[in-house]
């Protein structure tokens, strides 16, 4: 599916992997929208790309149908939706502090789960109503993100791998829902990217996180995320699969 021309909508998109995402659609042609919970980064992200920077709760339903629905007037129907947005704080289960408190973890599912689910279940709806884009009948593509975490989860990220695994688990089912309406439904696993997450770390601490890696031994870009985002869209044959970007590395 070529994405020139097409309205685009990139969740998480003022930052790290969505903002590098939002500018290689743009850069592709596509009508960009960007959403984020920081609305003036969202707006700059957006006016940079000569396309739509909105503040949104992902978590939120108003929220996001409100959202959507300016993207819409806007740029037309979205054809294709990335959701990057997430959060991932540590917590152990049992700290020094006693059981981790439940809105803790409900916040976490909230935001990279349910906001996952919730602009998905609107971007499908508009792309079902939209007439096809080639003759295989495609309508659009969805693409979530996950995290290798979703399979080998660290100490204190039961509220993540959970959240991401059940993205990872929710592709399937609904990728085979919507073939009949030609959308195609994936998601991608990164590994360690550099993002400002990882590189406000001390450079001891990256060096030997990077070291862990087999090949390359780096963080991976963010626009090499935002690379294969762009092939999925262009790729009819790829569906209902995730996608391991993590040079190789199975953490411990």
């Amino acid at each position: 599916m070529d994405v020139k021309g097409l309205a685009a909508v990139v969740t998480g998109g003022a930052s790290g992997l969505g903002a590098a995402t939002a500018k290689r659609l743009a850069a592709a042609g596509a009508r960009v929208t960007v959403l984020d919970m920081k609305a003036e980064a969202a707006e700059a992200v957006g006016k940079e790309l000569g396309g739509l920077g909105l503040a949104c709760d992902v978590g939120d339903a108003a929220a996001a149908e409100a959202a959507m629905a300016k993207a819409r007037a806007a740029h037309g129907p979205c054809r294709v939706l990335v959701n990057c947005a997430g959060i991932a704080p540590a917590k152990r289960v049992v700290g020094r502090d006693g059981p981790m408190a439940l809105r803790d973890f409900e916040t976490v599912i909230r935001v990279n789960l349910i906001g996952s689910f919730n602009l998905l279940r609107l971007a499908a709806a508009e792309m079902a109503a939209a007439e096809p884009l080639n003759a295989d009948g495609e309508r659009g593509v969805i693409v979530s993100t996950a995290s290798v975490a979703a399979f080998e989860g660290q100490v204190g990220q039961a509220a993540y791998s959970a959240s991401k695994a059940g993205i990872v688990g929710m592709m399937l089912p609904v990728a085979r829902e919507l073939a009949r309406s030609g959308i195609r439904v994936l998601t991608i696993a990164p590994g360690l990217i550099g993002t400002p997450l990882l590189l406000n770390m001390p450079k001891e601490v990256q060096d030997n996180l990077a070291g862990q890696v087999p090949f390359p031994k780096r963080f991976g870009h963010p626009d090499e995320f935002a690379r294969l985002v762009l092939h999925i869209c262009d790729n009819a044959m790829l569906n209902a699969e995730t996608f391991r970007l993590d040079g190789a590395m199975r953490m411990q």
